[in-house]
């Protein structure tokens, strides 16, 4: 191979691996929000068929907020269920009015965020999608309490652990300077008795290891329960 063809070679195969890297670091592609459309339509039929009532407490949010049988945890409150699985929090955003606004909540629960970073979302984005949702709730409903229950580490999911609580810790920071948001630390609770760089007890989870037990939906209500009465009382 001669000199030149040597440097032409050298030259096409740094400019291919530089390509790679450039297509390993793009950003994910956006979700579209209209994929919910049918089930936002399902919302406003259940709303309509059956108004839920004005000030109850809203939980809001992916497939955590979805599979939750709020009787079973919160017996003696008016709930409103607006979880729809594999979401993220700018699709909460997108709907707000539809999901949020429009029900007049005396407090806002939301999870979501999970889904977030599996779809690659870094810390920064997810908490301020977050911030983009705080914004319509001073916006729309000012005053109104909204708790952000903590991305949670999972079995399935815990290779992104580091990324999630990087996430959390964002939002975290950002509740503690604005009144009338708050961050609920299930992820303390759910790793208290874990060993040291593993993951929460299978007790917490279904079978996927994934989403919560009613073991672990109990567990939730221990820490959100206290904050949801802090919040209301002021």
């Amino acid at each position: 191979m001669t000199l030149m063809r040597q440097f032409v070679f050298v030259l096409f195969a740094t400019v291919i691996g530089t390509g790679s890297l450039l297509a390993q670091k793009e950003d994910p592609k956006p979700l579209d929000p209209t994929r919910w459309e049918n089930d936002m339509k399902k919302f406003e039929a259940q709303d309509e068929a059956s108004p839920p009532p004005k000030g109850a407490l809203l939980f809001v949010g992916s497939s955590s907020i979805r599979l939750w049988e709020l009787k079973n945890n919160f017996p003696s409150e008016a709930t409103i269920n607006r979880g729809f699985g594999g979401s993220t929090i700018a699709d909460s955003v997108h709907y707000f009015d539809l999901l949020v606004a429009r029900h007049q909540p005396k407090a806002i629960l939301m999870y979501a965020g999970d889904n977030d970073v599996a779809h690659g979302l870094t810390p920064a984005e997810v908490a301020a999608d977050f911030e983009k949702f705080a914004g319509l709730v001073s916006e729309k409903l000012p005053g109104t309490p909204v708790i952000y229950i903590a991305i949670k580490p999972s079995r399935k999911r815990w290779e992104m652990w580091p990324t999630m609580k990087d996430a959390n810790d964002r939002i975290a920071a950002w509740c503690a300077k604005h009144d009338h948001f708050y961050f609920a630390d299930i992820g303390a609770a759910m790793l208290a008795d874990a060993e040291a760089g593993q993951p929460p007890a299978e007790s917490w989870f279904r079978s996927d290891g994934l989403h919560l037990s009613p073991e672990g939906y109990a567990g939730w209500t221990k820490v959100i329960r206290p904050i949801i009465d802090e919040a209301l009382k002021k």
